[in-house]
């Protein structure tokens, strides 16, 4: 069976969270950072959850093809 890669959505506060991709073969995760709120952005890599989610999905597709 090939290596799964699953992206799990946890949301820490409201419009507050991050995507994690992560490998059922045990690698570290991946995290993309959002906030829906951009006066609040306390990191400088977070963006708003639409284009989290894109970025995750995308380096998840790519981690896909890979294997």
């Amino acid at each position: 069976m090939a290596d799964r890669v699953r992206i799990i959505k946890h949301e820490a506060a409201l419009k507050c969270g991050s995507y994690e991709v992560r490998y059922s073969d045990g690698r570290p995760s991946k995290y993309f950072y959002w906030e829906d709120i951009p006066g609040q952005r306390i990191r400088s890599d977070q963006v708003d959850r639409q284009q989290a989610l894109e970025e995750a999905k995308t380096f998840a597709r790519a981690e896909r093809d890979r294997a």
